[in-house]
């Protein structure tokens, strides 16, 4: 019970400045060419001779596969929310490219929680997680608002 506990947080369980760490993916050149052929077929994901004469001076990642990647990183024990990772918005920045060889993983902290005055099973929760690469650069920033449930003996507050 106590590791089900862990692996599944409900709002009450969360408090501002909580963080949790995912665990990494190393990101290959192969699996950017396969993510941009399919959902972001622009040449700087997919050659790398253009890819060198582009802004990024090589060959670079789709964002959405970086975004896509950090989801699964997030699901796979970066963000241990009962109910699952439900957004109701997102931010998003890009500030360095990901690379072929990329180990990536995910650090998030909890930055706000808002319980629902409406639906007293649930909240808000404003979770930052930072995607970093090997070197512990920040390689997309996402700021999301998460719908997580409360526990059902909470009731109304």
């Amino acid at each position: 019970m106590n590791s089900e506990k862990r692996d599944h947080l409900f709002l009450d369980d969360l408090h501002v400045g909580q963080t949790f760490t995912s665990p990494s993916h190393r990101l290959d050149t192969e699996q950017i060419k396969r993510f941009a052929q399919e959902f972001d077929p622009q040449s700087f994901h997919l050659d790398e001779n253009a890819a060198a004469q582009s802004l990024f001076a090589g060959l670079a990642a789709s964002g959405w596969h970086t975004a896509a990647l950090t989801m699964r990183l997030l699901v796979n024990g970066g963000a241990p929310i009962a109910g699952g990772i439900i957004g109701a918005a997102v931010e998003i920045a890009w500030p360095k490219p990901t690379r072929p060889g990329d180990e990536l993983h995910v650090v998030s902290e909890v930055e706000e929680i808002i319980p629902s005055r409406s639906k007293p099973d649930r909240g808000i929760v404003v979770l930052r997680s930072e995607t970093r690469n090997q070197r512990s650069e920040v390689v997309q920033v996402l700021t999301s608002k998460l719908v997580v449930p409360r526990r059902q003996s909470s009731g109304k507050k």
